[in-house]
């Protein structure tokens, strides 16, 4: 089980626009020292609650947060819908140049793998529906894709920069973790997902 990073290129995840301008508001000037206090508490209160989310999120070796997404095919997928699959959970989006890049890595993994239990599963955190598909004709993306605008998917797993991939077991447990653009060829990543496929 490890923990990889690729390439120190990444799109961050957007930051929330409302603790932004809390916290703006709250250092403004003329602020009268209750309401100061106040945003003070409301501010702690926001990153406890981040501090507690990110103790939900999966780590390796343990089971995968489940999911639920209509993919590019127009089928249902869940975390169940790969169980005795090796599954490549990427997370992605069009306006990261990263993710750009490691599309078409993607696209020969899909081709390197056909015939085998292993399956990709590219999450798209486009909010612009038009922008996501006019990516998937213009990269002739191969592989599953589905779209999650509000990106909850990618937060339950803990993703802090885009392009960010999971590698699944059969069992749904979380064995490999990828941040950056990743060449999908390399021998060893190759030997990696088809010992998966060896079963316990």
């Amino acid at each position: 089980m490890t923990f990889e990073t690729s390439s120190p290129l990444g799109c961050d995840c957007a930051k929330s626009s409302q603790f932004s301008r809390l916290r703006r508001f709250v250092a403004g000037k003329g602020t009268s020292r209750p309401v100061a206090w106040f945003g003070l508490a409301v501010l702690l209160s926001l990153f406890m609650g981040s501090m507690t989310g990110c103790k939900r999120h999966a780590h390796l070796g343990q089971k995968a947060p489940d999911f639920s997404v209509v993919d590019s095919f127009g089928r249902q997928r869940t975390l169940a819908s790969y169980h005795g699959r090796v599954l490549v959970l990427n997370f992605w989006a069009s306006w990261c140049p990263p993710c750009v890049e490691e599309t078409p890595a993607l696209n020969t993994l899909h081709q390197e793998l056909a015939g085998r239990p292993i399956s990709i599963l590219a999450i798209s955190v486009d909010q612009d529906g038009q922008a996501y598909r006019k990516f998937l004709k213009s990269y002739q993306v191969q592989f599953p894709t589905a779209r999650d605008p509000q990106a909850l998917i990618a937060q339950r797993y803990g993703t802090v920069k885009y392009p960010e991939s999971y590698i699944i077991d059969a069992q749904g447990h979380m064995m490999r973790k990828v941040v950056g653009a990743y060449d999908w060829s390399r021998p060893q990543m190759l030997r990696f997902l088809k010992d998966l496929t060896q079963g316990d």
